[in-house]
């Protein structure tokens, strides 16, 4: 195998485990601090190791071209719009996944998530870009899924769950947000200014409605600095240099793994409980973001 084929192979799997497992960590926190206190947290390690990134590879561009790279103020206008409607986009999500798993399972979280990569194509067909059958057909197999997981035998929906959906849906837009900006932008510097961006605004909530305590941060040191090095920071650069030169469909079906290492990573380290229905949701699920990854037959013939 080639280097770059071990690279677009190797690397989302890394991502999707490291993001697969960091809902066990998330999860943990809850019992310690809020949802804003941890994505606070979270935030500024991964700003701190993204800003330390930046830093090196300016570093070796000025001693590749000798001397100074002069960025143009037209994109420097772009990062910070970017970097502004990507942290706000991702403040809410995160947000609303971590309220989430105050009550419902990590498992349950990961799958649930994995929706964007169903909204996705669905909201590309309002952007004017038309989906292909299969995305129709893995929204039918999400909504089973959804069902399965979520609904219980009285018809109701677990409070955390529906954290989570709506959850999906800035995460959503958060995608929708950097396919827009990632084409005029350093991927690794829009990925750094947006965590400035939700630190700020995550730390606003935190001091607007929970009271943190030193002691219980002291308590999720280990989770806040997994979710925000290796989830944040880590995480995102290994996308990026994985879909360099990729198939992004490729990658992404890759990446939507983390659902399966959440909840492989709930049952075993946190002993979550999931039913025989909910695991047949998890399948339901499963099946429906691969098959939204899947290319068109059609397109792919001509």
């Amino acid at each position: 195998m080639k280097a770059n084929q071990i690279r677009q192979t190797v690397f989302p799997l890394l991502t999707a485990f490291i993001w697969g497992t960091s809902f066990v960590a998330q999860s943990v926190s809850t019992d310690h601090i809020g949802p804003f206190t941890f994505n606070a947290a979270r935030s500024i390690v991964a700003f701190l190791s993204l800003l330390a990134l930046t830093f090196l590879l300016r570093q070796i561009r000025q001693r590749d071209f000798q001397g100074a790279v002069e960025v143009p103020s037209a994109a420097r206008r772009e990062l910070l719009l970017g970097g502004i409607c990507c942290g706000a986009a991702l403040t809410m999500a995160s947000y609303f996944q971590q309220k989430g798993l105050e009550t419902t399972t990590a498992g349950k979280s990961g799958f649930i998530t994995a929706l964007y990569i169903v909204i996705v194509p669905i909201a590309g067909v309002f952007l004017k870009k038309k989906a292909p059958r299969t995305v129709w057909l893995s929204v039918v197999l999400a909504v089973a899924g959804l069902y399965c997981l979520c609904i219980t035998e009285g018809f109701s929906i677990n409070e955390g769950d529906c954290y989570t959906m709506v959850c999906a849906l800035c995460f959503s837009a958060h995608i929708l947000i950097i396919d827009h900006f990632t084409k005029k932008v350093d991927g690794v510097e829009l990925s750094c200014v947006q965590f400035l961006v939700a630190a700020v605004l995550s730390a606003a909530g935190m001091l607007l409605t929970e009271s943190p305590s030193w002691g219980a941060l002291r308590m999720c040191t280990w989770p806040i600095l997994y979710a925000g090095f290796f989830s944040s920071g880590v995480g995102y650069t290994l996308q990026i240099l994985a879909q360099k030169d990729s198939n992004p469909t490729v990658v992404s079906l890759l990446l939507s793994l983390e659902s399966v290492f959440a909840t492989v990573a709930g049952v075993i380290l946190l002993h979550d409980q999931m039913s025989g229905r909910e695991y047949v949701g998890c399948v339901f699920m499963l099946a429906a973001v691969v098959l939204a990854q899947l290319p068109d037959r059609k397109r792919v013939f001509l």
